[in-house]
């Protein structure tokens, strides 16, 4: 048996680098995944918001747009969610006035920052994103947030698909465990963008 990387090699995982217009994206990172106790609770997300702190500062100085992502429902019917929250219905506590669907604090957005507010897991899904970044002539898409395996795969598949050079921060994005964590990242790598150390980010923001 090969490892996976042994099987992978010379047929996927093809560099694409950073182009010349950044954005950085923050996926979904509300306090229902860094409250213990509540039912997305996923630990690698508090390590993904630490992280995430430097990133934010370093895209806010640099001056690229920012943008963020949440994810809303109609509370009373929950029609806006679709099958999507029959077959996760842990997701309707994304409801306007719930605490667990705020913001975590240390990755708040500024007013002058976009939010984009969702149904689905893409970011791209049912939003102005695409459109946004043609107009703000991007090229790069930087993501952060959560779930690697959820929201964060399902943006970086998209991105790729409309064109976008989709870089993933390592250190900034996080899952309820370890393994699908690892094996999503392991994917986007391979097959539809850049699984990049946050140093190496932090350094191409700087310049």
């Amino acid at each position: 048996m090969t490892t996976a990387q042994d099987n992978y090699a010379g047929v996927w995982g093809n560099r694409i680098g950073f182009g010349q217009r950044p954005a950085l994206l923050m996926i979904d990172f509300m306090q229902a995944y860094t409250t213990p106790g509540a039912p997305l609770y996923a630990p690698g997300v508090v390590s993904a918001v630490e992280h995430s702190v430097a990133l934010l500062q370093a895209a806010r100085k640099a001056g690229i747009p920012v943008i963020h992502s949440n994810i809303r429902y109609h509370p009373g019917h929950f029609a806006d969610g679709g099958l999507w929250v029959k077959k996760a219905p842990v997701m309707k506590d994304m409801v306007e006035g719930n605490p667990l669907a705020a913001f975590c604090p240390e990755v708040e957005p500024l007013a002058s920052e976009v939010v984009l507010t969702k149904q689905y897991a893409s970011s791209f899904f049912g939003t102005s994103l695409a459109p946004m970044l043609v107009a703000l002539g991007v090229d790069t898409l930087i993501m952060a947030g959560c779930s690697t395996s959820g929201c964060v795969r399902a943006t970086a598949v998209d991105a790729v698909q409309y064109g976008y050079r989709g870089i993933v921060v390592r250190e900034c994005v996080g899952d309820r465990h370890e393994a699908p964590h690892e094996a999503n990242l392991f994917d986007i790598d391979s097959k539809y963008g850049d699984v990049v150390l946050r140093e190496a980010v932090l350094t191409y923001l700087r310049g």
